[in-house]
């Protein structure tokens, strides 16, 4: 079977998981049914490739083609993450996960010489749709998250992440820092569709990413009181939803005073009666920039702006810029050609990895549409197959007569 029929293969057998048949969309959210199927998909799949599964102690999912603990200098790691945000598209995450298992594909073919192992990693929860934290898998084996915080998350419909996973069959008091999972991990190479137009401008199929913006995650509390939406009149209400569009509105100012991004996306509104008055509301900010300066000023001003409708920021997730392996950037941009090389303003757990001192890159592939987190998104069939080419020739350096 040629390597296009397999990556369709794959593709097929986990397009339908978890997919919104109305919008196209996908929702797999951490710990939910459809989360559980691929996990269960990823492992059969390693298992075909002869590799062993291992689960850390937040639960992600690590499959080894070779044992990585009687390496001296650790494994090759690729892989990304398979959970999504609400109606997202179908690359984001799986595109990375695919591509690694068909890099090893690849390298068997060729009869490969493996000097180094060379690892698959899905991690858990990494947009952080269900509980609020993104890289949830990777912050917490790094101690970037601490057990407390993590257990005492919650959705929307007031569910633990300490519940969630119990149901789902995992031990939440055993969540912590995993320095044994890291010790395994020499370097870390993630491939992922590009969330930007930066290819389609190029014209090129596939870049090395360089680092990451700094960004972060607020949550932002509004008061109000909980009134009969007919009776009350309106000098007399104090309406959370009014103080949340204020918020939304000074995100956008502040992003464009501070040259930054800045996103309401997310809201929770309650009682949620059509007729009643809004006695709170949650909303989530996300903010981004360039640089932190930046994103550290339009956050201030946000804050100050909403302050007299007596809303509290509160930060719930911080990464701070990151700058990837510079050494592994550069060996990635020779072995692939002169490919571009390029920051992005999306969050991975590349970046949460590399600010725990394992040298880390990207691999970009690119996404005609520019488009992402919508079923939009989408990446060309020869375009994903060149991923995998360029995947494959850097585990092969890596892992093989590289070191």
């Amino acid at each position: 079977m040629t390597q296009s029929a397999v990556f369709e293969q794959l593709w097929l057998e986990i397009a339908d998981i978890g997919r919104n048949p109305i919008t196209g969309g996908y929702r797999r959210f951490a710990w939910t049914e459809a989360d559980l199927s691929m996990r269960e998909w990823f492992s059969s799949e390693c298992a075909n490739r002869g590799m062993d599964v291992i689960e850390d102690r937040m639960g992600n999912q690590w499959g080894w083609w070779g044992d990585p603990d009687r390496s001296a200098n650790g494994g090759v790691v690729t892989g990304s993450h398979l959970d999504s945000v609400p109606d997202g598209g179908a690359f984001d995450g799986p595109l990375g996960v695919v591509s690694a298992l068909l890099a090893i594909d690849r390298l068997k073919a060729d009869g490969f010489a493996l000097r180094r192992p060379i690892g698959v990693v899905n991690f858990v929860d990494e947009e952080g749709a269900r509980f609020g934290v993104s890289c949830a898998g990777s912050r917490m084996i790094t101690g970037a998250l601490s057990p407390d915080r993590a257990l005492a998350l919650h959705d929307t419909d007031g569910v633990t992440m300490a519940e969630a996973m119990r149901a789902a069959g995992r031990q939440p008091e055993r969540l912590g820092p995993d320095p044994e999972t890291l010790a395994r991990v020499g370097s870390f190479l993630e491939l992922h569709i590009e969330q930007g137009r930066g290819l389609i401008d190029l014209g090129r199929a596939v870049a090395v990413g360089s680092g990451l913006w700094p960004h972060g995650r607020w949550r932002i509390e509004v008061p109000g009181e909980a009134n009969h939406a007919g009776t009350t009149r309106l000098s007399d209400r104090r309406d959370a939803v009014i103080g949340c569009a204020q918020a939304v509105l000074a995100a956008r100012a502040a992003a464009e005073t501070n040259g930054s991004l800045a996103t309401i996306g997310k809201m929770a509104i309650q009682p949620g009666g059509v007729n009643a008055i809004a006695s709170s509301v949650t909303a989530w900010l996300d903010a981004r920039a360039a640089g932190e300066p930046a994103l550290r000023a339009t956050v201030a001003q946000i804050k100050g702006e909403v302050a007299s409708s007596g809303a509290v920021l509160t930060e719930e997730s911080w990464t701070p810029q990151t700058a990837f392996d510079d050494a592994l950037v550069t060996r990635l941009a020779g072995l692939l050609e002169g490919a571009p090389v390029m920051g992005t303003g999306a969050g991975h757990d590349a970046g949460i990895l590399a600010n725990a001192g394992v040298p880390a890159a990207m691999i970009f592939v690119r996404n005609p549409t520019g488009i992402s987190h919508s079923p939009a998104e989408w990446a060309e069939p020869q375009d994903c197959l060149a991923g995998v080419a360029a995947l494959a020739a850097v585990l092969a350096d890596l892992a093989g007569g590289g070191q």
